[in-house]
């Protein structure tokens, strides 16, 4: 009978192994929101790190999160580095910046995981507003793939990047 039934749980467990072995190989995030502000406004509050961070949703889960900034206050090579127990250790850094519709942002983990992954803001004029989409694509390692057997990451990131539009939103409508 325990015999039995370890062969049963082995192969349980070799086939949840195989089958987060056929997942996909990348993934993408993304969310959108339209904002009552112009294009100009959304760019600099995406484009400038230290500004970033007044509406960013990981800033304000850990305020205690030591935060280091480096290089120009904004655009290309703008960074900052974070370093906390409840979010982590990591660096974000701004790669790209196309006035005023696009910031790409070059994200990096370094704890509790190693990973990097390509962060995008898309700014689309809509009448007297904006579209905003903030996108995030990066590549699955086996043990990512392995995670998102049990949890979603769709579920999890999904949910931060809404709040992160949303506050993004109060603080462009209201200046």
């Amino acid at each position: 009978m325990f015999k039995k039934l370890l062969i049963v749980l082995l192969l349980a467990v070799a086939g949840v192994l195989l089958y987060a072995a056929t997942r996909p190989d990348h993934f993408s995030l993304q969310r959108s929101a339209t904002i009552g502000a112009p294009p100009e406004r959304l760019f600099a509050l995406i484009n400038d790190v230290h500004a970033f961070n007044t509406w960013n949703p990981w800033a304000q889960k850990d305020p205690a999160a030591k935060m280091q900034y480096e290089g120009p206050a904004s655009g290309p090579g703008a960074a900052y580095a974070w370093a906390s127990d409840t979010l982590g250790v990591g660096r974000s850094e701004i790669v790209e910046a196309v006035p005023p519709r696009l910031v790409v942002l070059r994200l990096s983990f370094e704890k509790p995981m190693q990973a990097t992954n390509r962060v995008e803001f898309t700014l689309v004029p809509d009448g007297p507003a904006t579209r905003v989409t903030w996108a995030m694509s990066g590549p699955m390692p086996y043990l990512s793939k392995l995670m998102t057997v049990f949890f979603s990451f769709e579920k999890m990131v999904g949910p931060d990047f809404e709040a992160g539009l949303a506050n993004l939103k109060a603080l462009a409508e209201k200046g």
